[in-house]
C-alpha cells in the first residue's frame, strides 16, 4: 500500500500568498501552499492526491483519496486511501482514514475514525520513525 501504486500527478497549485474563499473541487493532484476557506473535495473517477504544505491553512472539510498534511487544517479530514501526517501537521477536527501514517510532532485535536471495508479488516496504522 505504501509507495506501491504510482501517485497521481500534481496538476494544480494554490501558491503561498493566495487566499481562496469558497469550496474547491479538483481532479488528480492538488498542492496547497496558501489559504483555503471552504471545503476541498476530489472529483472524478481517477485516484486523487491532496498535499497541504507546511505554509498552508485550510478551514473546511477535506476529502481525497491520498491526503498529505504538513500544515494546518481546521475541519474534518477524510482520506479514502491513505492519510500522511508530517511533523508540522495540525488538524482541528475529526479524521477518517483507510490507512494512517503519522510522524512524530503531528497533532490531531479530534477523533480518529478508521474507514472499514470489511468487518474483519483492521485499520492500518504506521508510526513513522524519527529520521536522524
Amino acid at each position: 500500500m505504501f509507495g506501491k501504486k504510482s501517485q497521481p500527478p500534481i496538476k494544480s497549485l494554490i501558491a503561498q500568498g493566495t487566499r481562496i474563499d469558497g469550496n474547491l473541487r479538483f481532479d488528480e493532484g492538488l498542492r496547497i501552499d496558501g489559504e483555503v476557506f471552504g471545503d476541498i473535495r476530489s472529483g472524478g473517477d481517477k485516484p486523487s492526491m491532496l498535499v497541504i504544505s507546511e505554509a498552508a491553512t485550510v478551514q473546511g472539510e477535506v476529502h481525497a483519496d491520498h491526503v498529505i498534511v504538513n500544515g494546518t487544517v481546521r475541519g474534518p479530514v477524510v482520506a479514502r486511501e491513505l492519510l500522511e501526517l508530517q511533523p508540522k501537521a495540525r488538524i482541528e477536527g475529526d479524521v477518517s482514514y483507510m490507512a494512517l501514517e503519522m510522524h512524530q510532532g503531528a497533532v490531531i485535536s479530534g477523533q480518529l475514525k478508521p474507514l472499514m471495508v470489511g468487518t474483519d479488516e483492521k485499520p492500518l496504522l504506521k508510526l513513522a520513525a524519527k529520521s536522524a
